[in-house]
């Protein structure tokens, strides 16, 4: 992790997925708190006479925001030997794992992405599923119902399952980067199952 002046970095979208839009609110919110989110850069071959060059692969919107700001340096981490295949992975696991997307932004990522990464389109058809044009349902909470709190957390646990069971069949396929996101997830969860189990008793 550093940080890195914002004029070593190339404008290239190569990894960009989707237009930045409005970022108004995310520079208010770094403006108060700082940037708590690092955004992932990898080198750019260098020019004769040139110094250190970067290319966006995640965190573009992060990117704006500190240009509004007008800040100089962005908190970065740095990955010096990332190849093309995880650099897409890295890309994508925004809109495959993390944040809602419409249906109309996965579709054009889906698009885009084909052809450098076939294992991506379950990912993103199962993204894709859980978006809505109006965004998804908010999740209940334990407090305000704890019977739709149990049983939505035992449908999503369930998609997830099957999710996991399809990423098995071919996980050799999947690019390192993306294989350790999973299982950085995993066994976060394989940690909870001890306390859950305790406390069922």
């Amino acid at each position: 992790m550093e940080h890195v002046p914002l004029d070593e970095i190339a404008p290239d979208a190569t990894f960009r997925l989707r237009d930045t839009g409005d970022v108004s609110e995310l520079a208010v919110a770094i403006g108060r708190l700082g940037q708590l989110t690092p955004v992932d850069l990898r080198p750019l071959p260098r020019q004769d006479g040139e110094g250190k060059r970067w290319q966006v692969v995640a965190g573009f919107r992060r990117m704006e925001a500190l240009r509004l700001l007008q800040r100089d340096r962005v908190l970065a981490r740095v990955h010096p030997g990332l190849s093309d295949e995880e650099a897409w992975a890295l890309a994508l696991s925004g809109p495959a794992f993390g944040e809602p997307w419409r249906p109309a932004d996965l579709d054009a990522v889906a698009a885009r992405v084909r052809d450098h990464l076939p294992w991506a389109g379950p990912a993103l058809a199962a993204a894709r599923r859980r978006s809505g044009e109006k965004g998804p349902a908010p999740r209940p909470r334990p407090a305000a119902d704890p019977a739709a709190f149990a049983h939505g957390l035992a449908v999503r646990a369930y998609e997830l399952n099957g999710d996991v069971a399809a990423a098995y069949e071919s996980w050799g396929a999947l690019p390192p980067e993306g294989r350790r996101l999973v299982l950085e997830q995993l066994r976060y969860l394989i940690r909870l199952v001890p306390l859950l189990e305790k406390e069922n008793r």
